[in-house]
C-alpha cells in the first residue's frame, strides 16, 4: 500500500458457525505473511471495555433482554472498538480486519429481531458516521449445519467459565432470518457485501476468500 494513504478495512460476516472467524485468521496470516501490517478485532468484544460488554450481551442467564437493548449494547462495543483501535489503524495505513461489524445489527437485530434495517442505520450514522467496509464477505453455511457447530464448539468449552451462549441458543427459524438479512444486503450493497460459499476445507474457502480480497490490494497499491 502507498505510504501515508488510509488503510483497508476488511469485515467478515456469517451466521453462528458458519467459520468466519477461521476465515479470517487465514486471511491474516496470508496479509502478514506478505508483509501488510493486519490489525484484527472482533465484536461484540476485542477492547477490554467491549468485552465487558460482550460477557452482557452472550451471558444466558440474560433471556429477557429486550431488542434494542441488545442492538444499544452492540454499538457500543463497536463505537468504542471504532475509537480506539480501528479509526486510529486506519490512520496508520493498516488493514482492519473486523469479526463482524454493522452488517451484523442489520441481520441480528434489524432482520432477525424485527428492528428494521433503518433503525439500525440510523444508529450507525449517529455512533460511527460514514464509515463502513471496504469489503465485506459473508460466509454462508446450511444454517442448521453451522448452529450444530456453534453448540459443540460451547459443549467443549471449559467446564466453569462463563458461557457466551445467548444468541447461539436462539431458535433455528431465527438463523434464518439472519440469513435473509445478509442476502438482503448483499441485494442492496453487491460491490461491497459479498457472499462466500462456506461449503469445503478451510483452504478451499480461503482461497475463495483471496479471490474476493485480491482485487482491492491491488486497486489500493
Amino acid at each position: 500500500m502507498t505510504e501515508g494513504r488510509r488503510g483497508l478495512f476488511i469485515s467478515f460476516e456469517g451466521t453462528d458457525g458458519s467459520g468466519k472467524s477461521t476465515q479470517m485468521r487465514l486471511l491474516a496470516q496470508r496479509l502478514r505473511a506478505s508483509g501488510c501490517p493486519v490489525l484484527e478485532s472482533a465484536e461484540p468484544g476485542g477492547t477490554p471495555i467491549g468485552l465487558q460488554i460482550r460477557r452482557i450481551l452472550l451471558d444466558s442467564a440474560n433471556e429477557e433482554m429486550a431488542p434494542i437493548t441488545e442492538l444499544l449494547l452492540m454499538f457500543a462495543s463497536r463505537a468504542q472498538a471504532t475509537a480506539q483501535w480501528l479509526e486510529p489503524a486506519l490512520a496508520r495505513g493498516e488493514i482492519v480486519l473486523s469479526d463482524r461489524y454493522t452488517d451484523s445489527s442489520l441481520a441480528y437485530q434489524g432482520e432477525a429481531r424485527g428492528l428494521g434495517f433503518d433503525t439500525v442505520l440510523k444508529l450507525h450514522k449517529l455512533l460511527l458516521g460514514d464509515l463502513q467496509p471496504d469489503l465485506t464477505l459473508c460466509i454462508e453455511v446450511d444454517v442448521e449445519e453451522g448452529l450444530a457447530r456453534a453448540r459443540e464448539r460451547n459443549r467443549s468449552e471449559v467446564a466453569g467459565l462463563p458461557r457466551d451462549t445467548r444468541l447461539d441458543e436462539q431458535s433455528l427459524e431465527f438463523y434464518r432470518r439472519v440469513l435473509d438479512g445478509y442476502r438482503k444486503i448483499a441485494s442492496l450493497e453487491p460491490d461491497r457485501f459479498r457472499i462466500v460459499d462456506g461449503r469445503g476445507d478451510p483452504e478451499t474457502i480461503a482461497n475463495r476468500v483471496w479471490a474476493e480480497v485480491e482485487p482491492l490490494l491491488e486497486r489500493s497499491r
